[in-house]
């Protein structure tokens, strides 16, 4: 392992670690990604940031899971697919879905993403429309069964 390809491939982590947290195994592939990089100096460079502290896949899912919830409102499936996109750990993944369940209530979630979907569309008027609706909240990750309850409470308001 030589100190010139160390260094260069610390700098090339730092400046991808610059434009947005990753995971080390997202790190890794990109770091892998180049023709000059050596898996043996990747895996001592992804070990040294994780000593600094810039690498943590457990902070980062429950960063990531609850900055999502906050802008969006997603069901519990949209989301694992959006962590596990970032190719972090199984356990992590279900580590933060707990933690961000348990800080925001997946029915007041459901809540918030009908009353957008209302305010954009208005009321569903015909099956059709409850239709649209349904497969928007599927869509958005949340539980067919509370998608079902929900549709049909809107539905029945629109009466």
């Amino acid at each position: 392992m030589t100190t010139e390809s160390y260094e260069k491939t610390m700098q090339r982590a730092f400046r991808l670690l610059s434009y947005k947290p990753r995971s080390k195994a997202e790190l890794r592939g990109r770091l892998l990604e180049k023709a000059w990089a050596e898996k043996e100096i990747v895996d001592a460079v992804i070990a040294r940031l994780e000593e600094l502290g810039y690498l943590d896949d457990e902070q980062l899912a429950q960063a990531l899971a609850s900055s999502r919830l906050e802008r969006r409102p997603l069901g519990r499936s949209r989301l694992r697919q959006d962590l596990e996109r970032r190719k972090l750990p199984a356990e992590t993944v279900e580590n933060a879905l707990e933690q961000a369940f348990t800080e925001q209530n997946e029915e007041e979630l459901i809540e918030r993403a009908i009353a957008k979907r209302l305010r954009i569309k208005g009321p569903p008027t015909t099956r059709e429309e409850s239709k649209k609706l349904f497969d928007y909240l599927v869509r958005r990750g949340f539980n067919i069964d509370l998608v079902i309850r929900k549709v049909r409470e809107v539905g029945k308001e629109t009466e």
